[in-house]
């Protein structure tokens, strides 16, 4: 098990610069628009709401479309200005926004999913939609013709989703709180590993392409990073929240981790920070048997592009199990 980190208390807090007044309703994702003094908002008041800054300071919704039932999710591709929104019935709707952000076009519908729509992503390299729902199904349309490519039916439902573009793999953090990695073709999917840490549903993920670190939050309150394609693949747990971590976000020019939870607090981890590992797990990379690495040395497996379906091998090196993540000892503070 990974050691628990606690974030060091600074006496910078943060500047608040607006505050938008939505409906008494629970807003599901807000997202910012790059570049624009714009935000972008969802909710179970079953709208999706443009937020423009006005020269008065304050914001205003250049755009007010309403919507037949909760909208639950959403993904926003700046490039392409691509708004993808999960519904409440299991519908996935795309919208193009114009240029100024003043008017929304529908693009395609999908009829995805027969319950809740939990987590949608765009992925623009691919011309893919990712989706989830709590039908435990997780799909992938094409875009650009508008139909479905395929769908795989996860053991519980999928709550998180993100995905790596050069390897086509996809991260589906899972109500059993664990996260799994599925290798996604145009028409198939199939089991990569599966990574056991949580013991509370996954609520947020967040994937840095650049390092390939995966962060998972969870209603446990913990963090876990998990070094997927580090040299060392190691997993930190972080613990700073008193309640359900809600979202994630990687800068990934200051190495800095910003989290938020259902406690109202807003931590900001410093991912440089040089951690030791303790002793007790350093014996072997490899199991003695079959000479295979353990999670982490999953770099191993990442670039000599061996990654697939195989057998998990843990510390009593019996090889009956599915593929899971281990931990590769404690963490501490240096």
């Amino acid at each position: 098990m990974a050691a628990e980190t606690q974030p060091r208390a600074q006496a910078r807090k943060p500047v608040l610069l607006s505050k938008i007044e939505t409906s008494q309703e629970l807003v599901n994702t807000a997202v910012i628009i790059p570049k624009e003094d714009g935000v972008i908002s969802v909710s179970d008041d079953r709208t999706i709401r443009v937020w423009l800054k006005r020269d008065s300071g304050q914001y205003w919704p250049s755009v007010y479309h309403s919507m037949p039932v909760s909208c639950s999710c959403m993904s926003f591709n700046p490039e392409t200005r691509r708004l993808s929104v999960g519904m409440d019935s299991g519908v996935v709707l795309d919208f193009i926004l114009s240029e100024d952000y003043n008017k929304m076009t529908p693009a395609h519908t999908y009829q995805a999913h027969s319950s809740r729509v939990t987590a949608v992503l765009f992925v623009l390299e691919m011309e893919w939609l990712l989706s989830a729902a709590q039908d435990r199904t997780l799909c992938w349309h094409c875009t650009e013709r508008g139909h479905l490519l395929g769908s795989h039916r996860t053991a519980a439902w999928v709550t998180r989703i993100q995905f790596d573009v050069e390897t086509r793999h996809v991260f589906v953090g899972e109500q059993s709180g664990q996260v799994t990695i599925f290798k996604l073709d145009a028409d198939t999917c199939s089991l990569v590993t599966t990574f056991k840490g949580h013991t509370g549903s996954v609520s947020a993920l967040c994937w840095d392409s650049m390092q390939r670190v995966l962060f998972s939050g969870s209603s446990d309150r913990s963090i876990i990073m998990w070094d997927i394609g580090g040299r060392k693949g190691t997993a930190i747990e972080l613990q700073g929240h008193n309640d359900r971590v809600q979202g994630l976000c990687y800068a990934p020019h200051t190495r800095q981790l910003i989290s938020c939870g259902s406690d109202g607090g807003i931590v900001i981890w410093d991912m440089e920070v040089d951690r030791q590992e303790t002793p007790e797990w350093l014996d072997s990379d490899s199991c003695q048997k079959c000479e295979q690495p353990f999670f982490w040395n999953f770099k191993q497996m990442w670039d000599s592009k061996k990654i697939g379906l195989r057998q998990v091998h843990t510390h009593t090196h019996t090889h009956t199990h599915t593929h899971t993540g281990h931990y590769r000892g404690h963490y501490r503070d240096s």
